[in-house]
């Protein structure tokens, strides 16, 4: 194997960790994962031999995302379903981490598509402004304002779901 498929196999935690991420769906991550990587691997000559594949992987994901995004409009919206409360509790109620984990997670699917991978390319993959807005094809001031609005929503949600969570016991 060279080492430029070498390098991008190495990249392939990053991409499933951002794609789940983005798709709160493991089969689903998994096939935007396998599809960039299939896309990477025609494309093998576009890659600058020498850098980090990571921005290019990114960008190439990035791309097929947004294409399935547009697919999922055209034929109308996805909808999760609900799971009924036992269901829901696969961990003991004790283990509040994974509880504010799921929140946050949760949180994220309910912002839009281009903030919710502009808070991941910056905040979980780490990437700089610069090389986010690259990646998302969109201007560093745009990057920010999605940054910026998302982390606001963000907010707003997971402080809504705090006090929902809240009990309030009324004396008579």
């Amino acid at each position: 194997m060279d080492d430029r498929k070498a390098a991008i196999l190495a990249e392939i935690p990053r991409l499933r960790r951002y794609a789940r991420a983005l798709l709160r769906d493991r089969d689903a991550a998994d096939d935007l994962v396998q599809d960039s990587l299939e896309r990477a691997l025609v494309r093998l000559d576009n890659w600058r031999t020498g850098d980090s594949p990571r921005r290019w992987l990114f960008t190439i994901m990035h791309h097929l995302f947004v294409d399935q995004m547009r697919k999922v409009k055209r034929r109308g919206e996805a909808s999760m379903l609900q799971i009924e409360g036992s269901e829901a509790m696969s961990l003991p109620a004790h283990q509040t981490e994974d509880v504010a984990s799921r929140e946050i997670l949760d949180a994220l699917q309910a912002i839009s598509p281009d903030r919710r991978a502009a808070i991941l390319m910056v905040a979980v993959e780490g990437f700089s402004y610069a090389e986010a807005a690259n990646v998302l094809g969109v201007p560093a001031g745009t990057l920010m304002s999605r940054i910026a609005r998302g982390r606001d929503e963000l907010r707003g949600l997971l402080d809504d779901g705090a006090r929902r969570r809240t009990i309030r016991v009324v004396e008579p």
